[in-house]
């Protein structure tokens, strides 16, 4: 059972214990960082910061680091551009202790820098039962401290960076460690550390997912679009603003809001003049970008009938699970009761569902279980689509039992 009991009143951390500490962007400097890494010893904290929402892409523009008796390392990844080979030889191969370690490896791994194993705290908490796993939030209840935040959506390509900047930045691994050995004691007491480590392998060897097919399908508010022809016009403008964004190397959002593409279409304008009198396209910076926007409407407007988008995304997987009942009566029997049993072994375990089992694999199992429908085959089948050893042991009996049900 995870630690419940209130916190006391904790100790505001607003700057590191040894100062504001200077980013490393030079060569020099970097071989005193990495110097001083590898006399530490044990894990090594790790972090990033990138501009998500500022940047087209989604780069580490500050690493963090920290190890026992090193202190802590910012690195300017920018500034040292082709010249990290010292930081690779340091960090390659070691442990890495991480907070939400998916978000950062991607952009790490485009450094080269790659780690032997790992140990995710957000995904820690969550196997020992914590409901909020926030990193501010699990340092508060289970060491004592508060951490100052408010710069994680800052733009953090800025140079320089101002110093409460970097103490936030800084701050991100001053408490990893210790926090991985409080949660690390709490596995291990729960009889949860063996499957955390499974956990913590397959997000270290989890590849990168292949690119959407449609990604213009999530433009936010396209659902308001019901006609083949609008949604390819929603799709000449979300490629025109991709193609814009990717060589000025902003966020879309910035370059054009969702809601715009979507209003636009939605307006049909006739007219540059039409299209500049709606939200946003009459703005100052806009104005200049209508012509080309209008361009890609008049496009899409005249595309062969064949050459439209079907209105139906396509889909690999099964129906909304709220479409089964009607379209397969028995596969809605057997996710209700795979879902009831899941969860009993869930709240016995003290654990999200979700990290019990990807809910994605409980649907395509009961959408289309397989043929043999004994033990083995179901444990086999969940482990090739990506399922645990630990995950495999405790929920194949129950999809078994759930596998017989009938409408």
């Amino acid at each position: 059972m995870p630690d419940t009991s209130e916190p006391a009143d904790p100790v505001t951390l607003k700057e590191p214990a040894d100062g504001t500490p200077d980013v490393v962007a030079d060569e020099p400097g970097l071989a005193r960082a990495c110097a001083r890494l590898a006399a530490g010893t044990g894990a090594i904290a790790v972090d990033t910061e990138r501009a998500s929402g500022y940047r087209y892409w989604p780069k580490a523009y500050l690493v963090q680091l920290r190890r026992e008796g090193s202190g802590t390392v910012l690195v300017d990844p920018i500034a040292l551009a082709g010249r990290l080979g010292p930081l690779q030889d340091v960090l390659n191969g070691q442990e890495w202790v991480l907070h939400a370690a998916s978000q950062d490896l991607p952009c790490l791994a485009e450094l080269d820098l790659v780690p032997g194993s790992l140990f995710d705290t957000e995904l820690a908490g969550r196997l020992a039962g914590y409901e909020r796993v926030a990193l501010g939030t699990l340092v508060e209840r289970l060491l004592g401290y508060h951490l100052e935040k408010g710069h994680s959506a800052a733009d953090w390509s800025k140079r320089p960076l101002p110093v409460d900047w970097l103490n936030y930045a800084a701050l991100d691994v001053e408490l990893l460690i210790p926090l991985r050995e409080k949660l690390e004691a709490e596995l291990d007491a729960q009889g949860k550390l063996d499957w955390a480590r499974q956990e913590f392998e397959a997000v270290r060897t989890a590849p990168q997912p292949p690119p959407r097919s449609e990604p213009w399908r999530r433009t936010s508010g396209i659902h308001k679009v019901r006609t083949a022809r609008g949604l390819a016009a929603v799709r000449a403008l979300w490629e025109a603003r991709d193609e814009l964004a990717r060589k000025r190397d902003r966020a879309p959002s910035r370059v054009l809001p969702d809601s715009a593409i979507v209003n636009a279409v939605l307006a049909d304008p006739k007219t540059v003049a039409e299209l500049q009198a709606l939200p946003v396209f009459g703005g100052r910076v806009q104005r200049r970008y209508t012509g080309n926007w209008f361009r890609h409407l008049q496009a899409a407007r005249q595309l062969p009938r064949d050459q439209l988008p079907n209105p139906a995304q396509p889909n690999d997987g099964p129906p909304p699970a709220n479409r089964w009942a009607d379209k397969d009566p028995d596969a809605a029997a057997r996710l209700a009761a795979a879902r009831a049993g899941l969860a009993k072994i869930a709240e016995h375990h003290q654990l999200p569902v979700e990290n019990l089992l990807l809910p994605d694999l409980l649907r395509r199992t009961c959408w289309r279980p397989p043929e043999d429908r004994s033990l083995e085959a179901v444990a086999a089948a969940l482990t090739a689509g990506g399922a645990r050893p630990w995950q495999v042991e405790l929920t194949a009996p129950v999809l078994v039992e759930a596998l017989q049900a009938t409408a």
